[in-house]
């Protein structure tokens, strides 16, 4: 029986995974980040992913204060932007450093309402990564849980 559920839910990790890159939300690097993860470290990704959360959050928290100014001093700005697009470089989390991009030119053009509608495309790629994101650590926690139970 728990062959079969963990069968079911490794296909259903699969494929969520892969809808995931059909929409551009990952890119390659999400697939050399998972091929890291074996079985003397079960939990690699899962553990990556909610670095890169917290990080992730810390970062917009940041950003969001500095577009709040009246005066936006652009070079922190770009500075916060900068560590986001680097991290979601590394996780794979292309559309998001799409956006991270976008907040880039758009600062160093030092336009704050293109500032503010690209941090806007930033908040709303991280959410939606973000929900994705632990979706599939739902599934991952899962999958373990059943293997350890089958030791």
């Amino acid at each position: 029986m728990n062959q079969m559920a963990i069968a079911a839910l490794k296909n259903q990790y699969k494929s969520f995974v892969q809808s995931m890159f059909d929409e551009g939300v990952l890119d390659n690097q999400f697939s050399q980040l998972q091929d890291l993860q074996d079985s003397s470290n079960p939990n690699f990704v899962d553990e990556v992913i909610t670095l890169f959360c917290n990080d992730a959050e810390r970062i917009i928290t940041e950003m969001n204060r500095y577009l709040n100014y009246q005066n936006v001093d652009f070079s922190k700005l770009d500075s916060h932007v900068h560590q986001l697009k680097g991290s979601s470089s590394s996780i794979g989390a292309h559309r998001l450093k799409l956006a991270c991009v976008n907040l880039r030119q758009a600062s160093y053009e030092r336009n704050k309402e293109e500032c503010v509608e690209a941090f806007n495309s930033i908040r709303h790629e991280y959410c939606l990564l973000r929900s994705k994101f632990q979706f599939l650590m739902q599934i991952e926690r899962r999958i373990v849980a059943l293997e350890n139970n089958q030791q």
